[in-house]
């Protein structure tokens, strides 16, 4: 009996003991697995990281090589568009730029010029000519010791903020403008900025809707000007020939300043990213200097002016991961 007792005992410790093996086993495996998966995510967290980090560098070395033919040539004979391509390691990059004189500048085009795009991207006559209004409200300081007329409009519509009264800082603030409806908002933006700084646009490069929207274009025009217009000479005279009645309109060819960069990477792996970013081009001439006249305050602004000038280019507008026509930007505009 004692005999017994003594082996069931035994039994029942090892039987504790297995249990308890098997216990840790499970631990240990479960262990395994969470620090498996961690490594595996860690993994894939340093390669994203180590993409984005490459990919920076590629659109950094696009703008430079973008700046650097852009430079090569005076103001004068600028290329107002280019494209290349270059590699490196894994990667290769496609690049274009256009000149940002391409598109309607919200802050200087004309009432007619806003309300004729705003109709042609699906605004009634009406409603457009309204938008028109609001946005020159937008951009304009009130008169002092007057009536704030526009603000008003903004408070008798329910909304908690007024009119800017000074320029867009950037494109997107024209969904805040009152009468501008998401998707019109979203139909106009591919087509508008705040960089190109000139009231007129560039007729050879703009888009169909954009020579469309000139006062006084016509179909008829419109379609004669765009059969014409890969032939046509970068000269006013030609290009005002050819617009017809537009050609008021339209003004003279402005001298590309500021140029939207379209950067698509491509990796050996089949990753692709895109980048878009708007560059604003320095002087390649030298200013005047005139040191010996006016105050110390005077040359100091002259001295950051002339910094600014001596600047191959600045950047001031970039956004990543972007589409091939889409055109909202990260920095500082768009």
């Amino acid at each position: 009996m004692r005999r017994r007792l003594r082996q069931t005992g035994r039994s029942t410790e090892g039987g504790f003991v297995i249990v308890a093996v098997l216990w840790i086993l499970v631990a240990l495996s479960t262990l395994a697995m969470i620090f498996s998966v961690y490594l595996s995510n860690s993994a894939r967290a340093l390669g994203a990281t180590d993409i984005g980090v490459q990919s920076e560098a590629l659109v950094s070395a696009s703008l430079e090589l973008a700046a650097y033919r852009l430079l090569s040539a005076d103001e004068k004979t600028r290329p107002a568009q280019g494209s290349f391509h270059f590699r490196m390691d894994d990667a290769e990059a496609s690049v274009t730029f256009i000149s940002e004189a391409a598109r309607v500048d919200l802050n200087k085009a004309s009432k007619e010029m806003l309300a004729r795009l705003f109709e042609v991207l699906g605004a009634e006559q009406n409603a457009a000519g309204e938008l028109a209004d609001r946005v020159v409200g937008w951009r304009t300081k009130s008169k002092p010791n007057t009536t704030n007329e526009e603000a008003a409009l903004y408070l008798a519509a329910g909304l908690h903020y007024s009119p800017r009264e000074a320029p867009f800082g950037h494109v997107n603030e024209l969904s805040l403008v009152l009468g501008a409806s998401p998707a019109l908002v979203e139909r106009v933006l591919p087509y508008v900025t705040v960089f190109s700084k000139s009231a007129d646009v560039d007729v050879l490069l703009a888009p169909p809707e954009v020579i469309a929207a000139l006062p006084g274009m016509t179909p008829e025009a419109l379609n004669d000007f765009l059969k014409h217009r890969p032939s046509l000479p970068r000269d006013q005279k030609a290009v005002a020939a050819a617009l017809g009645p537009a050609v008021k309109a339209a003004g003279s060819l402005p001298e590309p300043k500021a140029f939207r960069v379209l950067t698509t990477i491509r990796f050996d792996n089949g990753r692709r990213t895109s980048t878009e970013a708007v560059i604003l081009m320095g002087s390649t001439e030298a200013k005047d200097k005139d040191g010996a006249k006016g105050s110390t305050n005077d040359n100091t602004k002259n001295n950051k002016d002339s910094a600014k000038d001596k600047e191959p280019y600045r950047i001031l507008s970039w956004q990543d991961q972007v589409e091939a026509g889409t055109r909202p930007s990260r920095r500082a505009g768009g």
